[in-house]
């Protein structure tokens, strides 16, 4: 099973997992995430039967948050299936929970936390500087003159969106942008 965001490199889990695998999961959402939230996941662990073994790259692709990798990890050890981590202090395989497999959940929470942290630091450090993170925008002075005009027409938000060719936040960023400029040009 390999678990990645949108935007990270997956191929050194697959070069890892596509040779020793019946079948590699693969899913493009967060580790933190519920079971329920996560789709590769319910359909790796709904694939699975009875002396199958799940094999993923690092315990974290089970759940960077502790309560829902023990939680993945209970289910398949009462159900006769074993884990088997290929890298990081818990590698090896598993077919009951371990001290080893559970402190390795824990600090992926620790790190994953960390990660956040350093996030927000770095951002507020940039906006200090006057620098903006984040994505570049995708709304030119155009599009952004396309959206205003259609909003004073009554349109919606998702017409504005569909129209344009942009996601409805961006719309409705852009909107906010427009009414906080207007309030400020207002102010004495």
């Amino acid at each position: 099973m390999r678990v990645s965001t949108q935007k990270q490199e997956t191929q050194r889990q697959h070069d890892a997992l596509d040779p020793i695998c019946v079948k590699v999961f693969e899913e493009k959402v967060s580790g933190k995430l519920k079971i329920e939230d996560r789709p590769g996941l319910e359909e790796a662990l709904g694939y699975m039967r009875e002396g199958d073994m799940l094999t993923v790259q690092e315990v974290d692709r089970l759940g960077r948050n502790l309560l829902e990798g023990l939680i993945v990890l209970n289910d398949l050890f009462e159900q006769g299936k074993a884990v088997k981590v290929l890298e990081g202090i818990a590698a090896g395989e598993h077919t009951e929970r371990t001290f080893l497999l559970d402190l390795a959940l824990a600090l992926a929470e620790d790190r994953r936390r960390d990660i956040v942290k350093k996030t927000k630091n770095g951002l507020e450090a940039a906006r200090a500087r006057g620098k903006v993170g984040g994505r570049p925008r995708v709304v030119d002075d155009d599009k952004r003159a396309v959206i205003l005009t259609r909003r004073e027409k009554g349109q919606s938000i998702r017409v504005i969106a569909d129209a344009v060719g942009v996601s409805v936040g961006t719309v409705s960023s852009v909107l906010k942008d427009a009414a906080v400029t207007d309030d400020a040009e207002a102010q004495p």
